[in-house]
């Protein structure tokens, strides 16, 4: 069987998303990542000759509806409530090149 993820691989991903795990955090999501993994190994080695690709094992059709505009809040009562706004907009303050 291949290696399973490493603990620091997967808390090397958790920085990139920019997410703080705890220790225990960090285990679990080690252990259930190794988990998918393994399935998704699993999945691959599948032999499906033979078999059409498909979405759905049964026919679908969608069921679409008029799109009806409805009255909705006010642009400006809603920007009076944000902590900051700007032009008409909500303002964040950016999050890219931080470190987390």
């Amino acid at each position: 069987m291949p290696e399973r993820i490493s603990r620091d691989d997967v808390a090397q991903v958790a920085k990139l998303a920019r997410l703080i795990l705890s220790d225990e955090e960090l285990d679990r999501a080690t252990t259930q990542l190794g988990d998918i993994l393994d399935h998704a190994r699993d999945m691959a080695a599948l032999d499906l000759d033979g078999v059409e690709p498909t979405a759905h094992p049964y026919p679908l059709v969608n069921v679409f509806r008029e799109d009806v505009a409805l009255p909705s809040l006010d642009r400006e009562e809603v920007l009076a409530a944000a902590p900051k706004a700007a032009d008409g907009m909500f303002w964040v303050p950016p999050v890219i090149g931080e470190e987390p």
